[in-house]
This record gives C-alpha cells, sequence and structure tokens, in this order.
C-alpha cells in the first residue's frame, strides 16, 4: 500500500525540523487548493492548509537509513524528473524564482527499506507495488515504485493566482487493484520513431500503467533487427536503415521504460501474421497452390518442415536474451487455414497425423511446438485467446490475453475456469474511434463482470488498452491514445467502486491539462480550455 500525509502533527519533532517551515499556516478557498489526481487513489482526503514550493529551497533526497543512496541511477533519474514537472518554469541556466514563504515544504526524504532494493532490476509481474507515502518520507520496498509516489505527489502541487507552487494538508492511501495495467502499441503496419515512443512511455508511467506491450513485427513489416537473421529487417522492413529498430533502439526502450517502473513484453506473433517474415527468411512461409500448381502466394508459417522450428529456436533464442521480461507475447491469433487446405504437402501431412480436416487441430500442433521452444528458453509466455480455444497444452503460468468482443464473459469464465491467468483487452481497442466522449465507454467497463468463482476472478490480473496500427503513425497516435486511454488506467487502478461518470469528466479533465502542461499533445475531452495549452513538439 501507498500511504501519502501532509500534516505537521503527523510527524515526530525531528521530521517536522525537516520542514523548516514556518509556524504561519496558510488556509485558502476550497477551489484554489481542489487538485486532480489520475488515477483516483483507493482513499484521498485534503485541506486547505496548504505549504509553499519554491524551486530554489525545495530537494527531493534520499533518508538516512534509506539502503539506496545517490549511487541508485533509476532513484537518481527520478527525483531530477519530477522536479522539472514540479518546476516548470525554472529556466535552462537553473534560475528559479527566490521569494521567501511563511509556510514552505522544504524537503522530501525517499527510504528504501528492502536489503535489496533492485536499483538495477527490472519489474516484472510479481513485483510489490507497495510503499508508504508522506511528504517529509516517501517509503518504499523496492526502488522502481518511488516512481508511483512522486506521481502522485507532482499532481499534488498547483499553482495560485501567483504563479508559485502549492501543496495541501493531504492523506492518500494507494495501490492498484490490478497488477497488469498495459499499453499496445503497433510498429508494424505503420513505423513509430523512437522518441515517440519513449514520449507514450513517459505518458504512461503519468497514468501508472505499468506494460509496454510491444506488437513489433506483423504482415506488413519486420522493423525489428535481429542478430541472428538480419536479413528478416533487411528484406522485410520497410526500408532496411530509416524504418527499423535497431539493438541499442531495443535497449534504449527498455531501459527508459524500467526507469519508469515498466515492463516491455514483446510480441512476435506467429503462425498467422507473418508475411514480412517470408521476405527474410527462405521456406518459412507455406506455398499457397491454385488447383495443382503453386499460385506464387504465401500463407502462414509452414508447420510442418523442421526447418521451420530450427528457426524458431535460434530466433527465440535470440529474443529471450534482447527482452528482459519474464514474458514473450507469441500471438497465435486470425490464422488463416486457406493457403494450408490448398497445400498437396500440408493435405498429406495431416493425413498422417491423424488430423482429418481439422486445421486447427494442425496450428495447435505448431503452437506446442513453438511453446515447447520458448520453454526451453526459461520465458513465460502470453497468448491471444483461440490459442486456448483450440485446446492447445498450455503451461500453467501462460497468461491468456482475451480480445475477440463477442461472448467476452464466457471466455473469461472459461480461461479462468480452467486455471489460466487472464487479461482483458477486448472492450479497450482504442484504433476504433467515433464521435463524441467515448472514453465513458472503456470507463465503464468491469472487469470482473463474469459469472465465476473469487478463486477465478483472481486470475484476472488486468488488461491492457490496444492501439492498432492501420490507421495511425507518429502523426496521429498520442493525441488518439491519449486522454482516452487514461479511463482505461483508472478502471485498472482505483477501487472498482469508483465510477461517477461526472467526477471522473472534472478529473480528467484537469489530468488532460496536466499532460498538455508536460508537452503531451492530449486531444481534448470537450469544449474548455487549459491554463498552459499545447504549444507544440
Amino acid at each position: 500500500m501507498m500511504s501519502f500525509f501532509l500534516a505537521l502533527h503527523d510527524f515526530s519533532p525531528a521530521s517536522r525540523n525537516l520542514f523548516q517551515t514556518v509556524l504561519a499556516v496558510q488556509f485558502i478557498p476550497a477551489a484554489a487548493y481542489e487538485v486532480s489526481l489520475w488515477p483516483l487513489p483507493q482513499q484521498f482526503q485534503t485541506s486547505p492548509v496548504a505549504f509553499k514550493l519554491s524551486a530554489s529551497r525545495f530537494k527531493i533526497v534520499h533518508a538516512p537509513g534509506s539502503t539506496a543512496g545517490p549511487s541508485c541511477s533509476l532513484l537518481q533519474n527520478a527525483f531530477r524528473r519530477y522536479f522539472k514537472y514540479i518546476f516548470g518554469y525554472v529556466n535552462e541556466q537553473g534560475q528559479p524564482r527566490s521569494r521567501v514563504f511563511d509556510s514552505e515544504l522544504r524537503e522530501l526524504q525517499v527510504l528504501i527499506t528492502s536489503t535489496d532494493p533492485e536499483c538495477d532490476a527490472y519489474p516484472s509481474l510479481k513485483t510489490d507495488e507497495s510503499c508508504k507515502f508522506a511528504v517529509v518520507f516517501l517509503t518504499a520496498f523496492v526502488v522502481v515504485f518511488v516512481v508511483l509516489g512522486l506521481e502522485t505527489f507532482s499532481q499534488l502541487v498547483y499553482e495560485d493566482d501567483y504563479g508559485v507552487n502549492n501543496i495541501n494538508k493531504t492523506s492518500i492511501l494507494d495501490y492498484p487493484r490490478f497488477s497488469h495495467r498495459g499499453i499496445l502499441l503497433d510498429t508494424s503496419r505503420h513505423y513509430l520513431p523512437l522518441k515517440v515512443i519513449l514520449a507514450n512511455l513517459e505518458v504512461m508511467a503519468m497514468n501508472k500503467f505499468n506494460v509496454f506491450h510491444w506488437h513489433i513485427v506483423d504482415d506488413s513489416s519486420f522493423p525489428f533487427l535481429s542478430r541472428t537473421f538480419p536479413n528478416l529487417s533487411q528484406q522485410g522492413a520497410y526500408h532496411p536503415y530509416t524504418h527499423v529498430y535497431t539493438p541499442v533502439d531495443v535497449k534504449s526502450v527498455i531501459e527508459f521504460a524500467r526507469m519508469r517502473g515498466i515492463r516491455v513484453i514483446a510480441e512476435f506473433d506467429t503462425p498467422g501474421h507473418t508475411q514480412s517474415w517470408g521476405k527474410g527468411q527462405t521456406d518459412l512461409l507455406t506455398p499457397c497452390y491454385s488447383g495443382s500448381s503453386p499460385s506464387g502466394t504465401f500463407g502462414p508459417v509452414n508447420p510442418i518442415l523442421n526447418s521451420t522450428y530450427d528457426f524458431m529456436t535460434s530466433f527465440f533464442k535470440e529474443i529471450s536474451s534482447v527482452f528482459a521480461d519474464a514474458y514473450i507475447h507469441l500471438g497465435g491469433d486470425e490464422v488463416d487455414f486457406s493457403c494450408w487446405k490448398s497445400n498437396p504437402d500440408i493435405q498429406k501431412f495431416m493425413e498422417q497425423q491423424g488430423f482429418g480436416q481439422d486445421y486447427s487441430k494442425l496450428e495447435s500442433y505448431y503452437i506446442q511446438r513453438l511453446l515447447d521452444i520458448v520453454s526451453s528458453t526459461k520465458k513465460g509466455y502470453m497468448v491471444w485467446q483461440e490459442v486456448f480455444d483450440n485446446e492447445v497444452k498450455l503451461k500453467g503460468d501462460t497468461v491468456v490475453e482475451v480480445w475477440k468482443m463477442n461472448m467476452v464473459e464466457e471466455e473469461l469464465q472459461n480461461v479462468t475456469g480452467a486455471g489460466f491467468t487472464t487479461i482483458l483487452s477486448a472492450p479497450w481497442y482504442l484504433d476504433y474511434i467515433s464521435y463524441g466522449q467515448d472514453w465513458k465507454n472503456y470507463y465503464k467497463v468491469e472487469p470482473l463482470s463474469f459469472n465465476g468463482t473469487p478463486e477465478q476472478k483472481k486470475l484476472v490480473i488486468g488488461g491492457e488498452a490496444c492501439l492498432w496500427g492501420e490507421y495511425v503513425d507518429a502523426t496521429n497516435l498520442t493525441p488518439r491514445l491519449w486522454p482516452r486511454a487514461s479511463a482505461v488506467a483508472e478502471r485498472l487502478w482505483s477501487d472498482e467502486n469508483v465510477k461517477d461518470i461526472g467526477s471522473a469528466y472534472s478529473r480528467l479533465e484537469k489530468h488532460r491539462c496536466h499532460m498538455v502542461r508536460r508537452g503531451i499533445p492530449a486531444e481534448p475531452l470537450f469544449v474548455g480550455h487549459c491554463g498552459h495549452e499545447y504549444s507544440g513538439l
């Protein structure tokens, strides 16, 4: 749990001295200190008692006795970043305003309590997201979740009519409802420049998302530059130099995300969605036939050749070393069987295996062998729901992603009933747009509204907002994604009883303005304005 207190009387005399304040306390009208926290904490209470923050005197520092100190780059990075967010008016030469205030907060101390603070660790599904946060102390078990507390702290800071930063006496008890809170971005249908990906990782942290689901390749292009199989991007990318993610790029994304407590889960979807793979890897795809002759076109991955599995073994060995997360997303969705049905060699194999005319069994045969390959790399795997629907034998720790809109509740009931961990994305496909405030539809979704036992519902570990790339590139991705995805963020973070649309609108409107102030071109909810309007890239 994350508890956050801003109250002088809550602390010992020694702690009070850390404030370095004069005893005078300013009381201001309620409207002036109204803040917007997004996503809404589990418990939140504020009062008119206000303290000033001056850029020339306020510091975020390591607390005495903390197990992580100045050598922890993750903390140092977060301290600098959030200082800049709070005091955005400090100029490039670092000349802040120097006014002296009657009641002033001078210092926020960060205390890490774990004997292994994990300064260099990557976030994982099982990482403890609990921390205690007071204005004097921000206490966490491991350093990666200090970011959550600093984000909350920064959202509490507001400017008064004189342009001075304030923070009010506040108490917060907070923790996420779901452990998997993801954003899927598609970098195949349109290539997304590295700076666009990094910018959206920044916004994810602001909204307390903790998983970047990187749908990195697909039919359209193969922008991942593989060291083992460089021809995949050389032949399969839109351009082999300008539209690829180099090993340095991928490392940059993973490290940038780590600094913000975000996991990077890469998806390499097979056997379907693989047309771009075949351009750089001979004999990987199935030749399609027209009658008794090859048609010159190709279908899904060819599941009957030993060379296919030799390739997958080498490829996923590389992937498992490049991507640090414990899980890889293996896709497995939307496999078109028509090409397999046309191929005489496939037909013969089907007969030998006793599959009859059930091509889902052939798909399961391929997926099963692929899962064994990935398991040998010591990675867990995530799959789309078709893999479960086709009765592939799955490991107990498999994560099944439910994405089909028809019969969502029944699918959740079936997957959790079989004992599998589940994430939900079906209601949150943000590539579908409509006139008006469609964020309300995303906000109203209840992930656990299916018939199931309490044990089954515990297996739903969260969900993802998905922005597929058919009509999205760097020109429109960010405004299309935000603040619509923010609605999903609160649904996955806040208490299940947080449902009031009116209250959500008021807070989300302010939160959108917070994003705009940080230079994020988040689209407006409706008619209105921000005090700091977006001024361009």
